[in-house]
């Protein structure tokens, strides 16, 4: 089944069937690198057709969940791998530099596993987490469109005994439309935010393919509407705790934020090597008869690769921040977690614009045509590197470094 624009973006968008076999159960780091490689050789393969005609990656998402990967952070103790997080970044990065809308429709999936283990109770972690690895994929609708801040939720549910009723209206919903779960953030009597987990299928939850960005054209996101959309409690998690002392939970999210980035990069680093080595031509001054002979651009590739591997080494870095911050989350331990993640952050936002830019630059003209579709990198990186602004990150590394002053508790941080 194929699924792109031309549905009616006026109407929802009806829930799709589960896959009919349990999802596969990865053991090891070494198992989950090699499992997303192979996953990233095939969904190279038509990336550039999907973003031009905004084909729905429906095939590609459930070879992605079926694989295990969407379940690499659930706990040893409910059955789960619990890898490291430096091979869950690692994953993300490789699966992004294949199809970077894919690498980000997991994104909050995984931060929602992560919330789950650090604020749930036990019953509730053993039912959600056991849905996860049997490969129900969790998509979300967290933001919204018209609130003066990010942080502003105007959603709120009411409570009905065993079960809560949700209403609001979501945008930015990455991976909504695909999704079995939909996790809301909605706001209880007291305005706590809380993950109202809906069934993708439920009553009153519509789903509206409206996604009209520029880049990320298949991360599945638009409108959520809730019109009385019933959750029961068993479903219902208090994501409010994580932000009440310190936890990874922020740095959870970001760092998959930071591997789409460093996926993106490489992507274009990638693309430039392969145009300049077969399709460009040497510049008319230079008396050269090959483009990759050219010393000027021998350089910017070099630079480029040189700020690539920074980027990946201050990722890893973050990864086994967060590693430490999940064991023993401390003051210290997730300040540690959140300014490595920042650091790295900057780098693959700064790495991401500039190689995906110099690919034209290097590549020549030729590089433009409709036909190659390279300037989908560009649009990726620009789009994405907006979640949350690089500016704030300087500040933040500054205030710590300086003054000693922790960062905020939130997701974007």
């Amino acid at each position: 089944m194929t699924l792109h624009q031309q549905i009616d973006k006026t109407a929802g968008v009806p829930a799709i069937a589960r896959p009919s076999e349990p999802a596969h159960i990865i053991k090891t780091d070494a198992e989950a690198i090699e499992i997303a490689q192979k996953l990233a050789a095939d969904f190279i393969k038509d990336a550039a057709k999907r973003d031009r005609d905004r084909i729905w990656p429906v095939t590609e998402l459930d070879a992605f969940s079926q694989s295990g990967l969407w379940s690499i952070n659930v706990p040893k103790a409910f059955g789960g791998p619990e890898l490291s997080y430096v091979t869950l970044s690692k994953v993300i990065e490789i699966i992004s530099a294949a199809d970077s809308s894919i690498g980000q429709i997991a994104q909050n999936h995984l931060g929602v596993v992560a919330a789950i283990r650090t604020v749930s109770e036990p019953d509730q972690q053993k039912l959600l987490f056991a849905e996860v690895l049997k490969g129900t994929r969790f998509g979300n609708a967290f933001s919204e469109f018209g609130s003066k801040r990010a942080v502003d939720f105007e959603t709120t549910f009411t409570d009905h005994g065993d079960h809560v009723i949700v209403n609001g209206r979501k945008f930015y919903s990455s991976g909504a439309l695909l999704a079995h779960k939909v996790p809301i953030v909605a706001l209880d009597g007291q305005g706590r935010a809380w993950y109202a987990i809906a069934d993708r299928s439920a009553p009153g939850l519509t789903v509206i393919d409206d996604w009209s960005s520029f880049g990320q054209r298949t991360t599945l996101s638009g409108t959520v509407i809730l019109d009385n959309v019933r959750v029961d409690k068993t479903w219902l998690v208090p994501g409010y705790k994580g932000y009440e002392v310190p936890t990874a939970d922020g740095a959870i999210f970001q760092i998959i934020q930071v591997a789409v980035d460093t996926g993106i990069a490489k992507a274009a680093i990638d693309e430039t090597v392969n145009f300049v080595r077969h399709k460009s031509r040497a510049w008319v001054d230079s008396g050269l008869d090959h483009a990759y002979d050219d010393p000027y651009t021998i350089q910017a590739v070099g630079g480029l690769t040189l700020r690539l591997h920074a980027a990946q080494a201050l990722l890893e870095k973050a990864g086994l921040a967060i590693d430490a911050a999940v064991a023993n989350p401390t003051v210290e331990t997730v300040a540690h977690a959140q300014i490595t993640t920042a650091e790295a952050k900057i780098l693959s936002t700064e790495v991401a614009i500039e190689a995906t830019n110099k690919l034209f630059e290097l590549a020549g003209t030729r590089s433009t045509l409709a036909e190659y579709n390279l300037d989908r990198h560009w649009r990726n990186a620009r789009t994405h590197t907006l979640h949350d602004p690089v500016r704030w990150k300087y500040s933040i590394l500054g205030k710590y470094f300086l003054n000693g002053e922790k960062p905020p508790l939130h997701a974007w941080s």
